[in-house]
């Protein structure tokens, strides 16, 4: 036997032994909730990657990767938090950078008008990019405090903005406490002051919501958990309930309302909470995701130093 496929023997093994501890794991906690269990057979048919895609690394140039953002023509746009820039990653394969000097972006989202939104916790902001790559500050301050630290955000259909602000203290910080107590979810709409949605969570970090607005999923990643909330018709989030005992750093939905979760590579459960597929990422720590390219039906994960594609069978919620 080679030694390759000896290498990719007992990689499938550590897969299959990955899903199996996270099925175990999933009975035992979620049982009594009712949610229902998928088997191994499923998994195996879970339907979603491309039958020849494998993982595609495209760069391990970098710090730290975050924030992947997909512009209407597929085109991604994510961080490199540590070296405080914004790259783009094309449709045409090529790498190159957005914006220098990026207020140590995280997460990022486009807007309807085509502008990139970004958690910038440099100095605690809120930002809004135009395609140009002038900069104006969205928010900074609520009632008075700066906020903890935005770091993921996701934009609904009606152009309004939900965004998480976990405490996670920067060395490039000033300040070395909140001057916000809680850690909350924000709900931001244009021309109005921002509310807070969600204070009921540990330490909230990805975000994500369904295409037609009516849902929206937080990851508490401070308690290890992920749920789903209903979004009302003035924003407000109502009928909170657990959707897996899984937490997350950042977070992506496709268009059948499968859920990708990120930490540990990439877990998928699917719009019940019933695991269907684990991607495995050759990093210590998988950090977002998001769907683009022509298609966008191009996985795009951020995970360490690297950033990784892998071809789906499904596209991103739209």
């Amino acid at each position: 036997m080679l030694i390759e496929d000896i290498i990719y023997n007992l990689r499938n093994i550590m897969r299959k032994s990955f899903i199996l501890i996270l099925l175990l794991t999933h009975m035992a906690t979620t049982r009594s909730a009712g949610q229902k269990l998928a088997d191994l057979t499923r998994l195996e048919k879970s339907n979603l990657i491309a039958d020849t895609a494998v993982l595609q690394l495209i760069s391990n140039q970098f710090g730290f990767t975050e924030g992947p953002a997909s512009d209407r023509k597929g085109n991604i746009f994510f961080t490199d938090q540590p070296n405080n820039n914004i790259w783009k990653y094309g449709t045409d394969g090529k790498l190159s950078i957005f914006l220098k000097n990026a207020g140590r972006s995280n997460g990022m989202y486009f807007n309807k008008e085509g502008n990139l939104i970004t958690c910038a916790d440099e100095h605690h902001q809120l930002w809004l990019i135009k395609p140009n790559g002038k900069v104006t500050t969205l928010l900074d301050h609520f009632r008075g405090s700066y906020f903890n630290g935005p770091n993921d955000l996701w934009i609904s259909p009606t152009n309004g903005i939900y965004f998480t602000d976990p405490y996670y203290q920067r060395d490039y910080w000033v300040k070395k406490s909140p001057e916000i107590d809680k850690q909350n979810v924000y709900y931001l709409q244009k021309n109005k002051s921002p509310i807070i949605v969600a204070d009921d969570l540990v330490q909230p970090n990805g975000i994500i919501g369904t295409a037609d607005g009516k849902f929206i999923y937080v990851a508490d990643i401070g308690a290890s958990k992920t749920y789903r909330y209903q979004i009302a018709a003035d924003g407000k989030l109502y009928d909170r309930k657990l959707f897996v005992q899984m937490g997350s750093d950042g977070m992506t939905i496709d268009e059948k309302g499968n859920i990708y979760l990120t930490g540990n590579g990439v877990t998928i459960y699917n719009r019940d909470g019933v695991l269907v597929e684990h991607i495995d990422v050759p990093e210590e720590w998988t950090a977002n995701i998001t769907f683009g390219g022509i298609h966008h039906d191009k996985l795009f994960i951020t995970a360490s130093k690297s950033v990784y594609t892998l071809q789906m069978k499904v596209k991103g919620a739209q």
